[in-house]
């Protein structure tokens, strides 16, 4: 699963491969709630939940992509139901990254924001 949605966010994001980082966090059923009909999906137990942190510099067709190349990434291997496929994006801005040392990358000289 992580490199099928690595690979979705290289292909549909611009994201340069070396850049991953990602946090898998497996549940059993009775730790995940959710509504098996929402918005008419029939999902099953076997709910797939993908939450991104990213810049919020794209456009909603480009969001929609990387959706639909998550999904179809997912569908062929490891084999996981559409249906099962949940994907949010937490939005945020350049000045919200730190990739260590305490520096901030994106942010330019004299930026306030």
């Amino acid at each position: 699963m992580a490199d099928g949605v690595h690979a979705a966010l290289v292909e549909t994001y611009g994201v340069p491969e070396d850049d991953r980082f990602q946090i898998i966090d497996q549940r059993g059923p009775s730790e995940i709630i959710y509504n098996p009909t929402y918005l008419g999906i029939h999902r099953t137990d076997g709910i797939v939940i993908v939450h991104v942190v990213a810049n919020n510099w794209r456009e909603t067709s480009q969001k929609q992509s990387f959706y639909r190349a998550v999904v179809d990434k997912l569908v062929a291997d490891p084999v996981v139901r559409r249906e099962d496929v949940q994907i949010v994006i937490s939005p945020n801005d350049k000045p919200d990254w730190s990739f260590g040392n305490g520096l901030a990358p994106y942010v330019t000289e004299g930026a306030d924001r």
